[in-house]
């Protein structure tokens, strides 16, 4: 039988979907949030949008060409109304399958995609997340990206290199040529001739997905948004890494940067405490992450 390394044989999901991932490096489960989750939590993303609710601690990105247009909140896990997708059971039974009983999330964020306006800032370039984590080891991260609207690829849905996790290391990221938003860094040099898999899904339905994965979304050719909601999780175990002289030190700098001007006074806080504390305990006991 074949050794596999990046999921734990705990019941939660099947031989064939243990090979598929480690294989793959993604992994889609249908249904896996019921509807009135989902609607809560695209109702409470329209009243930051909207301005109806202080953004405290939230981050409320907009579109670089349509300042109007909301297309991202990150950093919501303190809001109840999104903890009841972060801390869903079935969800972090999943989860668990993949980085083991103690978990922690790390890294939670809606997108709203927004129909483009011309300029393609809609899409998100091909990129890898682990290139934004200080931490590791990458194999006890896992992302789980759920839909609450259709996900098609006319409106911008995921793509993804099947098995690029297992053939390329952390790539050299940076902002490419053309337009995108604030943090939207992609791979400078990506591999040729790479076959895209389209990852269409319905709502409720989750990809999960490993953090060396080569990804990237189209940009929304419909009229219509593509709200999803996305939560990083990692091991308790995990532990933080100095990045100076890493190609992760310019993603450092820069959100060492925003977090500076955002928060004054903040002037000796490190990458590692700024990731501490978006991150919150999910399931079983903190250790060094």
């Amino acid at each position: 039988m074949q050794n596999l390394t990046l999921t734990r044989d705990i019941g939660r999901l099947s031989f064939a979907q243990r090979l598929f991932y480690e294989r793959n490096g993604f992994l889609v489960i249908p249904r896996t949030i019921p509807k009135e989750i989902l609607d809560k939590c695209s109702k409470r993303f329209d009243e930051y949008a909207s301005g109806k609710v202080p953004k405290g601690y939230t981050t409320v990105m907009r579109d670089i060409v349509d300042r109007s247009s909301v297309n991202k909140i990150q950093d919501i896990l303190h809001d109840d109304a999104f903890r009841e997708y972060f801390e869903n059971k079935h969800l972090l039974d999943l989860v668990e399958a993949f980085t083991g009983p103690n978990i922690v999330a790390v890294h939670s964020m809606l997108i709203a995609k927004p129909p483009d306006v011309g300029s393609g800032s809609s899409r998100h370039p091909p990129h890898q997340d682990l290139y934004y984590f200080p931490f590791r080891p990458a194999n006890k991260i896992v992302a789980a990206w759920t839909a609450i609207e259709k996900c098609d690829k006319e409106n911008g849905c995921l793509h993804v290199f099947p098995g690029s996790h297992r053939s390329y290391g952390l790539m050299n990221h940076a902002y490419p040529k053309d337009t995108v938003n604030k943090m939207y860094h992609g791979i400078q040099d990506l591999p040729d001739n790479i076959n895209w898999v389209d990852v269409e899904v319905e709502p409720g339905d989750t990809i999960f997905f490993h953090p060396l994965l080569i990804h990237g979304s189209w940009k929304n050719v419909s009229t219509r948004t593509r709200k999803a909601i996305s939560c990083h999780y990692a091991a308790a175990e995990c532990y933080y890494i100095d990045v100076n002289g890493t190609i992760q030190e310019s993603i450092k700098d820069e959100i060492l940067s925003v977090a500076k001007r955002r928060f004054p006074g903040a002037d000796d806080i490190t990458f590692a405490e700024i990731w501490n504390m978006r991150s919150s305990l999910v399931r079983g006991m903190r250790s060094s992450l």
